[in-house]
């Protein structure tokens, strides 16, 4: 090879090898400004936060994902899926399924604490895994014949199992208490809260919320450390709780208040009432209405975008996502072509019914 030969043979290979690390860099960068959705019809979509268009949508064979949470460093998206019984793990670059952990029947919410060292998802062995449209509730003396639900956990770092707690009847939110030291759940069919050791599991005591109203389903602290919010889905009804989870003040919502969070200064809290298609924005100190917003039906789960701009609310009988001025109360744009779209969350991470803090 002479010397001509010889140089142009090296450029090629710089070249090569430039453009094979460009990609790679590529595909391993997490993605910024987006946001995951998780579509119980069996798919798993990605929304650019800057056009609000659907850039990456995969289809999953034989699963239906519900509750979904994403790790600290941006690295994995981990779903439970509802008909399999377990949690998949997937790449958030290309979405790539790396991992299946079974955990048990019906699995539904998840949450990773503030250290973004452990995952933790609640599973009903007696719920039954309903299709999408199928009535809801049973009755009150079948349920207090059925097994409780458990809360899994799971080491992020190599996805080992941890303890595994013992909580109520259709155990369905999870919260941390402001210092990690405590894993909160809302127990539906027993109108408590459960509050358990973070790292062992064990239950320290249920707060009795009965009442005020019946069947919570979310609870979420404040950014400002100071009280936590509940959600009583059949009764319609809005808790404030203290620190202490001494109940401070009641009012009613709308039909079926499901996903709830404060917005990042603690000063107000949205609610989806998934029944009555609306958004409902309350003070967090007097918890006045402030604002109903008509988004559709069954919305189900929202998230504020990172830089508070805009909600995505996630609404499973419409098959679109909603998008919401969280400042002029009112819906700004629709995203379409969904399945059954259940729960959503953003990298940067932001806060939502089912993200920070």
């Amino acid at each position: 090879m002479n010397r001509w030969k010889a140089g142009i043979w090296f450029l090629g290979v710089a070249f090569a090898l430039v453009m094979a690390a460009f990609v790679s860099a590529r595909y391993a960068r997490n993605p910024k400004n987006v946001a995951y959705v998780t579509e119980e019809g069996g798919s798993i979509s990605i929304i650019d936060l800057n056009t609000l268009k659907i850039v990456k949508r995969i289809q999953l064979s034989d699963v239906q994902p519900r509750g979904i949470a994403l790790t600290l460093d941006g690295k994995y998206i981990v779903t439970a899926n509802k008909n399999t019984s377990d949690l998949a793990i997937f790449t958030t670059p290309r979405l790539r399924l790396v991992k299946r952990i079974h955990i048990g029947h019906n699995p539904e919410f998840i949450k990773i604490d503030s250290s973004g060292d452990r995952l933790f998802a609640t599973f009903e062995p007696s719920a039954s895994a309903r299709p999408p449209g199928a009535p809801e509730g049973r009755e009150d003396a079948d349920e207090e014949n059925e097994p409780l639900a458990k809360i899994a956990s799971f080491r992020i770092s190599d996805w080992s199992p941890g303890p595994v707690a013992t909580a109520g009847r259709e155990t369905e939110g999870l919260e941390f208490s402001p210092d990690g030291k405590y894993l909160l759940v809302a127990n539906e069919a027993q109108d408590n809260i459960g509050i358990f050791a973070a790292d062992t599991g064990v239950v320290i005591r249920n707060v009795d919320v009965k009442p005020y109203g019946t069947r919570p389903r979310a609870i979420k602290v404040s950014p400002l450390h100071n009280e936590y919010s509940v959600t009583m889905e059949a009764s319609g009804t809005l808790l404030k709780m203290d620190i202490n989870f001494n109940v401070l003040k009641s009012v009613p919502t709308a039909a079926k208040p499901y996903g709830e969070s404060f917005d990042r200064a603690g000063k107000r809290i949205f609610v989806a009432a998934a029944l009555a298609g609306k958004l409902q924005v309350f003070d967090a100190d007097s918890l006045n209405l402030l604002a109903e917003i008509p988004v559709g039906k069954r919305c189900w789960h929202f998230t504020f975008t990172p830089d508070d701009s805009k909600i995505l609310l996630a609404c499973g009988r419409s098959n679109n996502i909603v998008v919401v001025d969280p400042n002029l109360y009112k819906p700004i744009a629709t995203i379409e072509g969904l399945n059954l779209p259940w729960g959503i969350v953003t990298y940067p991470r932001s806060y939502g019914s089912l993200g920070l803090p």
